[in-house]
């Protein structure tokens, strides 16, 4: 479903398409000047959802120009389990894992890292304290930060919780470090929690105001668990990602990504 402007700003971005193949066609200009993939990477038919449900993608300059200029790109991959890869068979099947292999596959010839620096059971406010420390380590071109569902279980004040994310955008901005907010995962057990609802209400204005890609990952396994009944994203205690979970978290993320990266914006009118 879309969120007022925020939907519509996303609908412009990627023209409706429902894969990544119209987000290629757009970025088709910039093939001189930025290393763009070469062929579009389908989303797996598991994965599928509607673009609007997938993210409200904002351009990634600093992510763009590394691979520009210098061929690689350090990505930051910061958050709770759905980062750590709890639920996941392996290493290799976690999210961020799975998202390298993507961005590498989708651009031929560029070189893409990306660390994983999830812990689980962390709320924002402390992975906030620890962005900076992982910063100065790791030096990344971006930051995916994924966030919010433990602030909501615990009842994190959604105040509080606004003041922690925008704050820490603005540091990363401030450190020319692109941001991509990864938001609340699904589960039928939070479908009616308002504390749920509120931070997710959050997420979504704050990446909105500070113009940052938002990953939609609620709406997304909504769509896909009320579409494809028969396909099990979730671990067995129905709470963590299983592997195809974070293949189809991977994938959606790698979509905001990819657009941001090289989809030619349109002029806002404003």
């Amino acid at each position: 479903m879309g969120f007022g402007m925020e939907g519509q700003a996303a609908d412009k971005i990627v023209a409706g398409a429902c894969g990544l193949a119209l987000a290629f066609a757009v970025a088709a200009p910039l093939a001189q000047e930025a290393a763009p993939p070469t062929e579009a990477p389908p989303l797996s038919p598991a994965c599928e959802a509607p673009a609007g449900d997938i993210a409200a993608p904002a351009s990634l300059p600093h992510f763009a120009k590394a691979l520009r200029e210098r061929k690689t790109a350090r990505i930051l991959a910061i958050g709770s389990s759905s980062t750590s890869g709890v639920g996941a068979s392996s290493d290799a099947k976690t999210y961020p894992a799975q998202l390298e292999a993507i961005l590498e596959g989708a651009m031929k010839g560029v070189d893409v890292v990306v660390a994983n620096r999830g812990v689980s059971g962390e709320v924002a406010a402390v992975t906030a304290e620890r962005i900076k420390s992982e910063v100065a380590r790791e030096k990344p071109d971006m930051l995916l930060w994924q966030l919010g569902t433990n602030d909501a279980l615990v009842r994190v004040a959604p105040e509080e919780f606004e003041n922690t994310v925008r704050s820490t955008i603005r540091w990363l901005k401030e450190n020319e470090i692109d941001v991509v907010l990864v938001g609340l995962q699904y589960s039928s057990r939070f479908s009616r929690d308002e504390e749920y609802f509120a931070i997710r209400n959050v997420l979504q204005r704050v990446a909105s105001t500070e113009n940052v890609a938002y990953v939609r990952r609620y709406d997304a396994m909504r769509f896909i668990a009320q579409n494809h009944a028969n396909l099990q994203m979730m671990a067995r205690d129905n709470f963590h990602l299983n592997d195809l979970g974070y293949q189809c978290m991977a994938e959606h993320i790698a979509r905001a990504v990819i657009v941001g990266a090289f989809a030619k914006r349109r002029p806002s009118g404003n």
